[in-house]
């Protein structure tokens, strides 16, 4: 018997993606909640990340969605049908894991090729349509390479290959670049985005790497705890984080002590907007991004809350971070490479600090960055 596989990928018609949801989903193991009440709709063709610290509950999410674990609370629903009760194997979805976990006896076109197989899809239309996949993911020229003889992101290219092959409603990615340089891993997190654009199918990126969230997703989901703390297109993640641990665990924060009064925030003589107008009156830590802190200039022999002393500096390509001892605090700033030569270790400097609009947090010690 033939099953007749509908075309995705180069020359052939995309799938349109299919909305997800995970509704109210509940996963507990012996006395620990991985996941409390998870919700998450995905629209139809989106790429959404979870991004969260180990054990917040992301790949208990992706597992769940998957079928490779039960709920014990919630549904799943794809495209409008709920699959909670359903195996694996039936519903429709591909995953590309951390590990390749390619069949080393086979070659590329063959490991491609092989869910297609336990499909009974006919084998000339196997033969096609991994041909079309591995074309897909830049890799025609390597159908008859056996795993040892691919590199580590070519491998994961074939596993993404592979996924893909058996057109998914639903495409799961599980820290699928981790095993990987970081140049290879920067290249490859680009490609991975051009192939689901090119597909066009509802994929679900599990990562702990802020970057890679925020470059490849259209929305980020960041987890604590096994609850999603906020939900949003990455530059509002970034710029408008909606609590301390957003603004702490995506990026780097300064956390400086301050004083809330009249709803603002008095840091080191610059008063600066709150992002939470309600927040009580007192002591409080102000969470400031490093892009936020400037050099005025040289300070020598000056003094004053904001004047410091460079401490060091790391080269980050166009960009360099700047730390600045302040006497009772260390403060990052980011500056363009040129200006920040011009600051070299032992330099004093006057900062300023850009009045965004400011988290705060009560419940740890100041003098601290993330």
């Amino acid at each position: 018997m033939t099953a007749t596989i509908a075309a995705a990928g180069t020359g052939t018609t995309a799938r349109a993606g299919v909305e997800v949801r995970l509704e109210n989903l509940r996963r507990r193991y012996g006395p620990i909640t991985a996941l409390d009440g998870l919700s998450l709709t995905m629209a139809p063709g989106e790429l959404v990340a979870l991004l969260g610290p180990s054990g917040c509950g992301k790949t208990t999410a992706l597992r769940l969605l998957a079928g490779l674990e039960d709920a014990d609370e919630g549904r799943i629903l794809v495209d409008g049908h709920d699959v909670t009760g359903q195996p694996a194997n039936k519903r429709g979805v591909g995953m590309v894991f951390q590990a390749y976990s390619l069949f080393p006896h086979m070659t590329a076109w063959q490991n491609v090729a092989f869910g297609l197989q336990m499909r009974r899809v006919h084998a000339a239309e196997r033969r096609q349509r991994a041909g079309e996949m591995l074309e897909l993911v830049g890799l025609s020229g390597y159908a008859n390479r056996f795993a040892h003889q691919l590199s580590g992101g070519q491998q994961q290219r074939v596993a993404l290959a592979r996924a893909l092959a058996i057109n998914p409603k639903v495409l799961l990615l599980d820290e699928p670049l981790s095993a990987l340089d970081a140049k290879v891993r920067a290249r490859l997190r680009d490609e991975i985005r051009r192939v689901q654009l090119e597909v066009g199918t509802t994929t679900l990126f599990v990562t702990h790497d802020q970057e890679e969230a925020l470059a490849i997703a259209d929305r980020v989901g960041v987890m604590q705890s096994g609850r999603l703390e906020q939900l949003g297109p990455p530059t509002t993640i970034y710029s408008r984080p909606a609590s301390a641990f957003v603004a702490e665990f995506v990026g780097l924060t300064n956390r400086l002590p301050g004083t809330v009064a009249r709803g603002a925030v008095d840091v080191r003589g610059t008063r600066l907007p709150l992002v939470q107008t309600d927040v009580p009156d007192g002591p409080a830590i102000a969470l400031i991004r490093p892009e936020a802190v400037s050099v005025l200039g040289d300070a020598n022999g000056a003094s004053g809350p904001l004047v410091g002393t460079v401490i060091a500096t790391v080269f980050l390509g166009a960009t360099s971070r700047v730390t600045v001892d302040l006497g009772d605090v260390t403060v990052l700033t980011q500056l363009a490479t040129s200006e920040a030569a011009a600051h070299p270790a032992g330099t004093r400097i006057r900062l300023a600090i850009r009045p965004d609009p400011v988290l705060i947090a009560r419940d740890q010690p100041a003098g601290e960055h993330r």
